[in-house]
This record gives structure tokens, sequence and C-alpha cells, in this order.
């Protein structure tokens, strides 16, 4: 988005309750990057990694910040993952999670989306990279 700026990763970033950064709503790679920087003590390190793996799996991502998460789509406007710090873990949303195989273990009030909750050191980077796969390929969500 033209003539937002982000706060520079030595600038602090207000956190939200259990920790979430607040970054301004914005699209492209440079409010994620505000984000991920801001993410506190090892979820920062973990937000570096969902991104690269991420792009990796799906070189034409397109990015944004909304609601001080970043969104990952391949195309404008439409969404299949987001994640959002918590006080112990990063909860990465699948909006059309019910539909992986297997099926995230984390439920949701919409029956469409499962969650994938990660804890300091239980991240499964391999099942992760499947799931973005497989979600990339799925309708989007227009958020």
């Amino acid at each position: 988005m033209a003539g937002k700026s982000f706060p520079p990763a030595s600038s602090p970033v207000p956190l939200l309750s259990g920790g979430n950064p607040q970054i301004p709503k914005g699209f492209g790679n440079a409010p994620v990057q505000a984000y991920i920087a801001a993410m506190p003590g090892w979820k920062s390190d973990l937000g570096r990694r969902l991104d690269a793996i991420i792009v990796t799996t799906v070189p034409e991502v397109k990015k944004a910040v909304k609601w001080n998460s970043p969104f990952y789509g391949v195309e404008e406007g439409v969404w299949f993952l987001s994640f959002h710090c918590f006080a112990k873990y990063v909860k990465v949303t699948f909006f059309r999670g019910a539909s992986l195989d297997p099926v995230p273990p984390g439920v949701s009030k919409h029956p469409a989306v499962r969650y994938y909750d990660i804890r300091e050191g239980a991240f499964d980077e391999s099942r992760f990279a499947d799931w973005v796969k497989q979600a990339s390929r799925l309708p989007g969500e227009k958020l």
C-alpha cells in the first residue's frame, strides 16, 4: 500500500495482549516483515521460518497484514492462511483447513477453519509445508 510506513526493526512496536505485535494494516512484504521482526522472543524466529516455508512452497504468494496478523494468499484479497501471536504459542489459521489431509488439530466455530497451534520447540516443518501446499490450492477466503 503506497505511502504507508512500517516501523524499522530497531523501533519498538507496541504489543497487544498475549504479545501480538500491533502493526498497521498494509499489503505486500514490508508489513509482514515488520510484524515478524516485532514478534517477541522465540516467536520471531518461528515467524521467519513460517514465512520462508510459505514463500518456498508458494513462490507467487501475496502477503498482507490485517487485524494485526500476517495473511497469505494466491491472489489479492483472497487468503488461505494467517498467523497470530499468543502468550505461549503462535496460532496458524487455515481458512479451508477442514479440507486438508490430515486435518489440523485445532477446531474452530467455523466448520471450514482449522488451527495449528505452535509452541516453542514443537514445530513440524514438514507437516506445515504440506498443509501450505494443499491450502494454497483450495479456494481462499475473501476478508
